[in-house]
């Protein structure tokens, strides 16, 4: 455990070097640029944005770098799952990174920007017309198949569940023989109690607290690993992607719900202690912030971490900008500070999301025994 936390500690730090050496993969042969070729400022700039918009955003196969004297790209096909008028299933090498239109059962498909679209043979993208019942105007819509597929990010967190699975079947183990831990349980012990006692307990109190501790340390440790992996090059931006803080938000708004003493909804929509106008006002509100702490909570996770990697992507890219050796060299030292800070936030960022998750927990399950005697 200890080898495998040193290793993503230091492929997070020195991973400006190593993506340095990256480049976006263009969806289009007629926008690439020469590897050779000398770049303009205008290209420069382009280029730099693309190398940005390519580290933050999901992709439909695994690239490890890029040659820059061939422009050849390194990495493996994933698995692209498709409904289209059927199931379609094929692998995402297909594509060809953009270039060629994939077919499959006799229909066409065409990866631009990160999606997919439904072609006809020569690759032009299909499209349907539908008025707008309001204005009475004409819409035109691209055609999109249901995508299911396995992209990365998806990847990078089935990996990461894996793991996490088999290091903790590992610590459960290791305390059957009744001895001290070994392994991975000394790094993850001290963690765990932690959890246990400056989150759980003081936020949720003693006497409920174990039935959500199960929770609280999987999407703790699951937000933490998946920050330390998205640091590496090969480990992209999951956690700064939207669709995954809002599955993490609606696990927590569920659960939060369907545990809920009725303390918990008497004081959302009759208030125990008010008198009746202000409670008639008050609900309204109390059932709107209901919607919104998990909004919040979804928010705050994405955008702390999505910031954190354009932040990161801008600075390696103004390295590889400036020609000036004395500019490189501050903003390769910048970018290195940059990434310890960063991987400060990485575990700040988990902390946060299981703190405010066991305060939810807490006022889900909280009673208030001098309100009732109030309300008699």
């Amino acid at each position: 455990m200890y080898k495998v936390v040193r290793i993503l500690l230091v492929l997070a730090v020195l991973s400006p070097a190593v993506l340095f050496a990256n480049e976006p993969e263009h969806g289009h042969d007629e926008h690439a640029t020469s590897p050779s070729a000398e770049l303009t400022p205008a290209e420069k700039r382009k280029q730099n944005t693309e190398y940005v918009k390519h580290h933050t955003s999901d992709s439909h196969d695994f690239g490890l770098f890029t040659n820059q004297s061939t422009g050849k790209h390194y990495g493996f096909p994933l698995p692209v799952i498709l409904w289209d008028e059927g199931l379609h299933f094929f692998m995402s090498s297909k594509f060809e990174h953009g270039h060629v239109v994939a077919e499959s059962k006799g229909n066409f498909y065409k990866l631009d920007h990160g999606k997919i679209y439904k072609t006809d043979a020569e690759g032009t993208i299909l499209t349907k017309t539908r008025i707008d019942k309001k204005s009475g105007e004409e819409i035109v819509a691209q055609l999109k198949p249901l995508d299911f597929s396995i992209t990365r990010n998806v990847f990078v967190t089935l990996l990461m569940v894996i793991f996490i699975f088999f290091i903790f079947r590992k610590t459960a183990k290791s305390y059957q023989s009744g001895l001290a831990p070994s392994g991975p349980a000394k790094f993850l012990e001290p963690i765990v109690i932690f959890v246990r006692d400056e989150i759980a307990i003081p936020n949720i109190g003693e006497k409920h607290y174990k039935k959500y501790m199960n929770y609280l340390l999987t999407v703790f440790f699951f937000i933490w690993f998946l920050n330390l992996f998205g640091m590496t090059p090969l480990g992209g931006n999951v956690t700064g992607n939207i669709a995954l803080t809002f599955a993490l938000a609606m696990i927590t708004f569920i659960i939060t719900h369907a545990t809920a003493k009725k303390d918990y909804w008497l004081h959302i929509f009759w208030m125990p202690g008010i008198p009746w106008p202000m409670k008639i006002l008050l609900a309204p509100i109390e059932v709107i912030g209901v919607f919104v702490k998990p909004f919040a909570l979804m928010i705050r996770l994405y955008a702390n971490m999505l910031a954190g990697h354009i932040v990161l992507g801008s600075l390696i890219a103004a390295v590889y900008y400036f020609s000036n050796y004395g500019a490189k060299g501050a903003f390769l030292g910048l970018t290195f500070f940059m990434n310890i800070i960063e991987l400060l936030v990485c575990v700040l960022q988990a902390y946060i999301f299981t703190m405010l998750t066991a305060l939810y927990f807490g006022s889900a399950s909280a009673e208030h025994e001098h309100d009732h005697a109030e309300a008699h």
